[in-house]
């Protein structure tokens, strides 16, 4: 068996605003095994500022896994421990090297019958005017649930589009998720849940800042606005200390993106995790292409989980793979009348 690794850059459609501020590009790797004839192809989906394994030494972790890839799926990925961007790649492409099809990792409905996946709309930061424009857009597209990052604008400007949405639509007709991406001052924190409380909110993401438990714990006890961890979960890689974060912060969610906290294995570990402690869950992208985000969705289709999952960023990037994943009326799925770019694997490897 040989593998190989290869760098590549989306470019956004257009600037897309975060509380950490506002994306052009983002990196993204390839790891490419080819064994006789076949190959397989796995993306380790960095994403800088946010991954844990963002380190300079990140492409000689590339360079050392190629080399020692015949110690197997479960041993290296054992070694990666540290790297979960590199783990899920590595399972992705030890997957799809002996798969009939090397894009087709998951043999489900999904992929026989093309049974949608639920998602939620992206709205992504930007001025009001943009924030509109984008809102109306999901709303026409057929989303029913929309997540709407915030943090960066004024509150009240936020606030004022919550409350516009509302006017329109209940919670019945449009599910409202807001992700702050630990945007919000601690002391600040509960009363701006208070007020986003008022507008029948589904969940807010990661209010505060990862890596202040007790002051999320207490936020999780009183807030009336039910919270998701999602940067929380980035670094923790002992199953112990998985469940002590949990028990300790008693969050009423998790969100779960394999790219960040080590795969379909990480990520799983999680999910045992919540649901022993009755705690809920659903699984996001990471702006990864569409490679990645297929490996994602097939997986997340055989989880069998009913809420609207954050699976609708392919569309991000005017550089991206063609493919069969198609968003139509708020949901995804895998058109089979679509193809992969033929030979696309081969041409990533030069």
């Amino acid at each position: 068996m040989q593998a190989s690794y290869k760098k590549y850059v989306l470019d956004f459609k257009r600037p897309s605003g975060t509380s950490r501020g506002v994306l052009t590009q983002k990196e993204t790797w390839f790891l490419i095994l080819q064994e006789n004839d076949k190959y397989g192809i796995g993306e380790c989906g960095l994403l800088k500022g946010l991954s844990i394994d963002d380190i300079n030494a990140y492409e000689k972790k590339l360079e050392w896994t190629c080399k020692h890839i015949d110690m197997g799926r479960e041993a290296l990925w054992d070694e990666l421990m540290g790297f979960p961007s590199i783990q899920f790649g590595l399972e992705q492409a030890f997957l799809s090297l002996k798969a009939e099809n090397p894009f087709e990792l998951f043999p489900s409905d999904f992929i026989k019958k093309e049974t949608p996946i639920f998602i939620n709309g992206l709205i992504w930061m930007g001025d009001e005017t943009f924030m509109h424009e984008q809102i109306a857009q999901k709303l026409s597209e057929g989303f029913r649930c929309i997540k709407m990052k915030i943090g960066a604008i004024d509150f009240s400007n936020e606030i004022a589009l919550l409350e516009s949405i509302r006017k329109k639509y209940n919670k019945s007709q449009i599910e409202l998720r807001v992700d702050a991406n630990g945007a919000f001052a601690p002391e600040k924190a509960l009363e701006k849940l208070g007020i986003l409380a008022q507008y029948d909110l589904h969940s807010i993401e990661q209010p505060i800042r990862q890596g202040n438990l007790l002051k999320m714990s207490q936020l999780c006890q009183q807030s009336p606005l039910p919270i998701a961890l999602d940067e929380e979960l980035i670094g923790i890689f002992d199953v112990t200390k998985k469940e002590e974060l949990l028990q300790t912060i008693r969050p009423q969610y998790i969100i779960l993106k394999p790219s960040l906290i080590g795969g379909y294995r990480g990520s799983r570990q999680w999910i045992d995790l919540a649901e022993k402690l009755e705690i809920g869950w659903w699984v996001t992208s990471a702006l990864e292409s569409n490679i990645g985000l297929n490996a994602i969705a097939q997986w997340t289709y055989t989880l069998e989980n009913k809420m609207p999952q954050g699976l609708g960023t392919g569309s991000l990037f005017t550089n991206n793979f063609d493919s069969p994943l198609t968003v139509q009326n708020g949901e995804l799925s895998y058109k089979k009348t679509k193809n992969w770019k033929t030979n696309l694997i081969q041409e990533l490897c030069t």
